[in-house]
């Protein structure tokens, strides 16, 4: 039995647990096992917004109680939590759209050109891309999903996300080179 047959059951055991006596604290190992990795992708997803960070993982956690009942085992928790989060994300970011703080642009470059002499900081150079990319390089790059997954994850074709990835590392490239 490998690590994550491990985690699957531990996760299992804690779930139907939960869902049976509703205990405090049982949700609370769950929630310390899970929340971490969801606070990072989240953070990374949102551009590096604490407060938006923690709303999305608040809000993926009260999404996950509710149907938590109906989760098939399909996949391990934290996938399945991870799904949710990037939903979650996506709704913000469209919320963000609807009230035109942010529009994608077909073309993108990071603010501001760095001098040869200035540290650029990837974690900050991601932060500021817009959220279609940073969403795309984040699953791809960061996480690992192929482009098939974050199509069918995001809603969008897998040669959408390939266009948003190569539109995204292009970006970086020209803050990593002064441009």
């Amino acid at each position: 039995m490998d690590s994550n047959d491990f985690t699957t059951k531990a996760d299992q055991q804690l779930v139907e647990k939960f869902m049976r006596t509703k205990d405090e604290t049982t949700f609370r190992e769950l929630y310390r096992r899970h929340t971490p990795y969801l606070y990072l992708l989240a953070l990374r997803l949102v551009g590096g917004a604490v407060s938006e960070a923690q709303d999305a993982v608040q809000d993926t956690w009260l999404r996950a109680c509710k149907t938590l009942s109906g989760f098939a085992w399909r996949s391990s928790l934290r996938t399945w939590l991870a799904g949710i989060l990037i939903n979650r994300v996506r709704e913000m970011n469209r919320e963000s759209v609807r009230r035109n703080e942010e529009e994608l642009p077909e073309e993108f470059s990071l603010p501001g050109p760095a001098r040869a002499s200035e540290h650029v900081d990837l974690e900050q150079s991601i932060a500021r891309l817009p959220a279609g990319y940073r969403l795309v390089l984040v699953l791809h790059d960061v996480e690992g999903y192929t482009h098939e997954e974050i199509g069918a994850r995001l809603e969008i074709s897998a040669g959408t996300s390939k266009s948003q990835l190569h539109h995204a590392r292009k970006a970086l490239r020209a803050a990593f080179q002064g441009k």
